[in-house]
This record gives C-alpha cells, sequence and structure tokens, in this order.
C-alpha cells in the first residue's frame, strides 16, 4: 500500500483539541516540516506530548498549545528554548505538565500498551508530586509493600516522527546514534505519520542500517512525507547535523518581538518549499 502524502495532507487529517505527540529530542530529528505544516494550518487548542525542542518552541509562539506535557524544552546547545522560556516568564496560559523523563518515557509505554498506567519510583522524594497534585502513587501488591508513582499512560490522538529512511507503506528506518523515544510516540498513538530524508524500496532498508534500525512498523503508520532535510534546523544523523548558525539566528529573533516578526516574515510564512530556498540564501549569506 502506498502512503505517501504531501506535510499539508498530513495536517489535513489532523483536527484542533486533539492530544498530539511529536517525536525527536530537543534540537535532534524533529518532524519540522510536519510542524511548519501545523503553523500554516488553522489547528489550535492542542495538548502536545514532547521531549521538546524548536518545535514546542514554535508551537508556543504561534499560540496553539493549550497544554504541554514534557520533561523538558530545550536547543541542546542553547539550554532553554527561547519561546518556551518567554512563555513560562511571561504566564502563558498554556499548561504545563512537567514530568522527569524517565516518566514520561513510562507514560507513553502505559499508552503503547494500552495500559491505565504504569509504576516508577522516579518522582518520589522530588517536586513532582507537588507540582502536578493529579498524579497519583501505588503500593506494591507483594511482601514489600513498595510505594510508586503510578504515571498515567499519555494516550495520543496521532504522533508525528522523523527518520531516515522509510518505504510508500510506512516502514521507517532511523540511522543515527539514538532512536530517542519515537517508536514509543507512534505506538501510542491513534495513528503516527511519519516524514524521511528518503523514500526507498522496502528491500533497501535492511541494506544501509540492518534489521536493528527499523523503528517504525507500517501498520501503525497512516501516512509518509518524503521531506529532505525535513528536520531541519535541528540534527538528523547521519544525514546532516544541527544548523547551528540558523538556530543562533532562530533565538536572537526570538528575543525581540520586531525581530521576530521579520524572521517569522521571512522563513515561515510560505510553504515548505519557500522555506527550504530561504534557508539556502541565508546559508549563502552566511558564507560570503
Amino acid at each position: 500500500m502506498d502512503k505517501q502524502m504531501s506535510p499539508d495532507q498530513v495536517v489535513s487529517r489532523l483536527r484542533s483539541g486533539m492530544t498530539l505527540g511529536i517525536g525527536g529530542w530537543g534540537s535532534r530529528r524533529k518532524p519540522m516540516a510536519l510542524v511548519r505544516a501545523v503553523l500554516r494550518s488553522g489547528l489550535t487548542d492542542l495538548t502536545v506530548v514532547s521531549c521538546g525542542g524548536p518545535d514546542v518552541g514554535l508551537l508556543l509562539a504561534a499560540g496553539r498549545i493549550r497544554h504541554l506535557v514534557t520533561a523538558f524544552v530545550t536547543l541542546d546547545s542553547i539550554p532553554l528554548e527561547p519561546h518556551f522560556r518567554a512563555a513560562r516568564e511571561s504566564g502563558s496560559p498554556a499548561r504545563l505538565t512537567e514530568y522527569d523523563e524517565g516518566m514520561l518515557l513510562q507514560g507513553l509505554s502505559a499508552a503503547a500498551q494500552r495500559l491505565p498506567f504504569l509504576p516508577i519510583r522516579a518522582g518520589l522524594g522530588s517536586d513532582v508530586l507537588q507540582l502536578n497534585p493529579e498524579l497519583r502513587t501505588v503500593s506494591s501488591p507483594y511482601g514489600d509493600s513498595e510505594e510508586l508513582v503510578a504515571v498515567p499512560a499519555l494516550r495520543l490522538d496521532a504522533a508525528l516522527v522523523h527518520l531516515n529512511r522509510a518505504d510508500r507503506s510506512g516502514n521507517g528506518q532511523y540511522l543515527g546514534p539514538d532512536p530517542y523515544l519515537d517508536d514509543l510516540f507512534v505506538a501510542a498513538a491513534d495513528t503516527a505519520y511519519l516524514s524521511c530524508e528518503r523514500l526507498v524500496d522496502t528491500a533497501d532498508l535492511a541494506k544501509e542500517g540492518g534489521p536493528a534500525s527499523l523503528l517504525v512498523s507500517r501498520h501503525s503508520v497512516g501516512g509518509v512525507v518524503e521531506t529532505p532535510n525535513g528536520a531541519h534546523f535541528t540534527s538528523c544523523a547521519p544525514d546532516y547535523d544541527r544548523d547551528e548558525p540558523f538556530q543562533r539566528a532562530y533565538a536572537q529573533a526570538a528575543a525581540d518581538p520586531a525581530a521576530w516578526a521579520a524572521f517569522a516574515d521571512r522563513f515561515l510564512s510560505g510553504d515548505e518549499a519557500s522555506y527550504q530556498a530561504a534557508v539556502t540564501a541565508f546559508r549563502s549569506e552566511q558564507d560570503r
């Protein structure tokens, strides 16, 4: 089955008010072409679950997030994502649920297994329970009676992930050093949409990275999008590193409303082809 779509076709299947999981990690292998398509749409009132990076920053800056569930929001080489910082400092109306990284993994695992929760020790003795009073603890039913945090399942209406390679039926492959939590985002979602650097024949998936690199199975994927440079400006190793000059320009623009308006007009006002052309022009300017 051929599940090829464009980024805008993927977003046409989403709806306002849904719970959306976004794969990647900080400023690494984020499905940015799909996030930019969300920005071009009228989608709003979203609950976003993410190991946050510029995906969260852009959606917060555009006022699209009602509730954010995350363990962090970072650009990696820039410790705190600037739009996230601004939203928190200004008292943004977006609700924040901040978990330990292990708790986020456990919540996605519970959703993937269609369980109501999974227990974990992380969070005990910390402010996580005070900051998230909806969390509950459970006692082990065995002889030890150990108290554990019951992390609720993070069920997703849809997930967006970006991988290095995929075939047309939605099997996805990562070639970098880390799968992050992308497979859990896909498994925790009612449906998932996969963007990739390059579409290849199914038989070729095993040639480049081997069977262990096959991360996402077609049965969980509702659509696949070939988007070269689609994780920009985040990294997508080994295809390309993070675009540090562009990320610095992004962070600097985010600090000033007028500068951000100019940045958004240049890079975010058109379609994906316009974005990539603007990035190419930006790189040429940096080389002069």
